[in-house]
């Protein structure tokens, strides 16, 4: 059933009371208030779509009273006319300022009042239909968008398990080789959130590059597809011309990954992933390889990569080597703050070493699921 609109009339004379009820009545729901605060109590309690208000009130004026209305969070689409025997420009601009949506001069002819009504309702549903229609869209909006999330992040995880199988099969190809690159990336991550806390490296390590980093890690050894296995497999020590062969796999992994950041059209994560790939065995003190860069030279994810990669490799036991304790592996990196280590690195390293101790506890599951 259709809902009349509802129309609230504000005057403390009866007989303009009774003449507007007559007019208006069979229309229009009506409710009636002979003063002020009645009428703003009414607001609340019949929720009026339009407020017909006298300025001439007992006590509070009719333009104080539509200033209230309007103020207040129940006339969002309430239209306000205020009716008065002043016609100067000055009332009404008075009753604009206050709020008012029209102003209409006694004594008036009653198919004025009335189209001036009908004028009002229109804008009103109208208001209400846009407001409608926009929250619509919003929500609409809103939908498409958790949609491209979501979306997005299955894509982003269908991503990271390719890259993730990748850098497995680079590996050394023995049973531990999954979960050396889970533990390393932790490793990685959480030194990059010590570095994060203090220090010159603070503002470098944002938010982009935590993801970054978490996604690029895994991929530092992946040019060791193109090393032959007699050289990879190798359990004892390699030869100097073995080792020049194992000593390419940096160059391999970052050409290959530089390639695929190209083909993707940027790929942030995929572009570390490159740099890490290349600058993961160069030294602070300037000792490694290839580059032979030192310092702030190397890049900062390659620094990160390598003190995660040496502590999970000292700490892992292989068939060629038993595992060194936490204690020994933390003292050993320590004492390479400067020459192998960038000694900020190192710093991070000691305050949340003990975290580092932890970690592999982690992916014992994973350990015991694939025994």
């Amino acid at each position: 059933m259709f809902e009349q609109h509802r129309i609230l009339i504000v005057d403390d004379s009866p007989l303009n009371l009774q003449s507007m009820q007559s007019l208006l009545r069979g229309e229009y729901t009506l409710a009636v208030a002979t003063d002020g605060p009645t009428a703003i109590q009414k607001v609340r309690t019949f929720a009026p779509d339009l407020i017909l208000c006298d300025t001439m009130l007992p006590g509070q004026s009719g333009y104080e009273v539509c200033e209230a209305i309007k103020r207040g969070p129940c006339a969002v689409f309430t239209q306000v006319i205020l009716v008065s025997w002043e016609a100067s420009p000055a009332e009404r601009l008075r009753g604009y300022r206050c709020g008012a949506d029209d102003y209409l001069t006694r004594p008036f002819e009653p198919e004025e009042l009335l189209a001036k009504i009908h004028v009002h309702f229109r804008l009103r549903d109208a208001q209400i239909q846009l407001w409608e229609a926009h929250s619509l869209i919003q929500k609409h909006n809103a939908d498409l968008e958790q949609l491209v999330r979501e979306r997005a992040a299955e894509v982003v995880a269908m991503q990271d398990v390719a890259v993730f199988a990748m850098a497995e099969l680079a590996e050394t190809r023995d049973s531990d080789t999954g979960h050396h690159l889970l533990r390393m990336r932790a490793y990685a991550q959480r030194l990059a959130e010590e570095l994060r806390t203090e220090g010159p490296y603070a503002a470098k390590i944002t938010d982009a590059f935590l993801y970054d980093l978490y996604r690029a890690t895994p991929l530092h050894d992946i040019g060791k597809v193109g090393v032959p296995d007699a050289v990879l497999l190798k359990p004892g020590k390699l030869t100097a011309a073995e080792f020049e062969q194992m000593k390419q796999h940096v160059e391999i992994g970052a050409v290959t990954l530089e390639r695929a950041a190209q083909r993707a059209g940027g790929g942030d994560f995929l572009a570390m992933a490159a740099r890490i790939a290349r600058y993961h065995h160069e030294r602070f003190d300037g000792s490694g390889y290839l580059a032979g860069l030192s310092g702030t030279r190397i890049p900062l994810c390659a620094r990160i990569t390598a003190l995660a990669d040496v502590y999970d490799a000292l700490t892992t036991a292989r068939v060629y080597k038993d595992a060194l304790s936490h204690e020994a592996t933390r003292e050993m990196i320590i004492a390479e703050s400067g020459k192998q280590f960038d000694p900020e690195i190192v710093a991070a390293f000691e305050r949340c070493s003990a975290d580092f101790e932890s970690i592999p506890e982690q992916f014992e599951p994973l350990c015991a699921a694939f025994a």
